[in-house]
């Protein structure tokens, strides 16, 4: 069963104290992948709160480019934006994507996809810390590890793979390939499959529950929150971290979750956790440990 730590405290320092629970000496060159923000977004992790995190790890952060409208579908764009969000005045900031070819990964035991296309400049490194911002999404119904391991450090090429189902990795012809909803979750599970392998076991995850509003921080209009923040949770498993935050979301007592629940029920967006399960490269099972 694999173990989940938890605490209410949500602080730069309680990211350290909880990134030292998991027992894990990150080695060699550290990234760090998180979410710059959509330009107009309101919820994203801020710099100057992840800062001390990343200090500590000694890590370099990492982001891709996207593949829809909006200020970070290129790199021209997602560059100046990254100046805009000051994230390149408190860390060194390395885009993945910022020049090809893109790195293939392979998915010999993908459902739906076989193989996945991530920045090329992932392979610089020797392991990584997914920090993500728990939340709803629009498409994947919430926004967690999973979604960080596969879209997130997917190109743009990658993340349209992903999106259609394997059927094109053309931008262009992105919305016009969109499949069947579980196929795409699916998708993402397996592209999840493949960095996850990638860094073996030289890989851990920091879900931030705060600001949890039904609309991820890909949304340059998202919706406030409509849930009181719940804390941080750490595991070495991406499966677990995300079934605990549901689990968190679905027994709280506040009365906004039924806004968030309702996103991601109607994306059924626990079928990534399901579909992820089944590759076995975590459980759903585990063992909260709160502090």
């Amino acid at each position: 069963m694999s173990k989940v730590y938890f605490t209410k405290e949500i602080t730069p320092e309680s990211l350290i104290k909880i990134y030292e629970k998991l027992g894990v000496n990150l080695k060699g060159n550290v990234a760090v992948k998180l979410h710059s923000g959509e330009k107009g977004n309101q919820n994203y992790l801020r710099p100057e709160f992840v800062k001390p995190l990343v200090d500590h790890v000694k890590g370099t952060v990492v982001e891709c480019n996207t593949a829809y409208e909006g200020a970070r579908n290129s790199t021209e764009k997602h560059r100046k934006l990254i100046k805009e969000h000051e994230w390149d005045k408190y860390f060194n900031f390395d885009l993945l994507d910022e020049e090809g070819p893109d790195l293939e990964l392979d998915i010999p035991n993908g459902k739906i996809l076989k193989k996945n296309y991530v920045g090329k400049d992932l392979a610089k490194y020797d392991s990584m810390l997914v920090l993500s911002h728990f939340k709803g999404h629009a498409m994947g119904g919430y926004g967690g590890a999973l979604k960080q391991l596969s879209i997130g450090c997917a190109s743009s090429a990658g993340k349209t793979l992903i999106h259609t189902a394997g059927a094109t990795n053309d931008q262009t012809k992105l919305w016009d390939n969109l499949p069947e909803q579980d196929r795409f979750l699916e998708a993402m599970a397996d592209a999840a499959e493949s960095v996850h392998n990638h860094f073996k076991n030289n890989i851990v995850y920091i879900n931030v529950m705060k600001n949890l509003s039904v609309d991820c921080d890909c949304d340059g209009n998202a919706s406030a929150p409509c849930m009181q923040d719940i804390g941080v949770l750490a595991s070495t498993d991406p499966i677990a971290v995300d079934q605990a935050c549901l689990d968190l979301v679905y027994n709280s007592t506040d009365e906004g979750k039924d806004k968030l629940i309702e996103r991601i029920e109607s994306r059924h967006g626990i079928h990534t956790i399901e579909a992820a399960s089944l590759l076995e490269f975590g459980e759903r099972e585990y063992e909260l440990i709160e502090f």
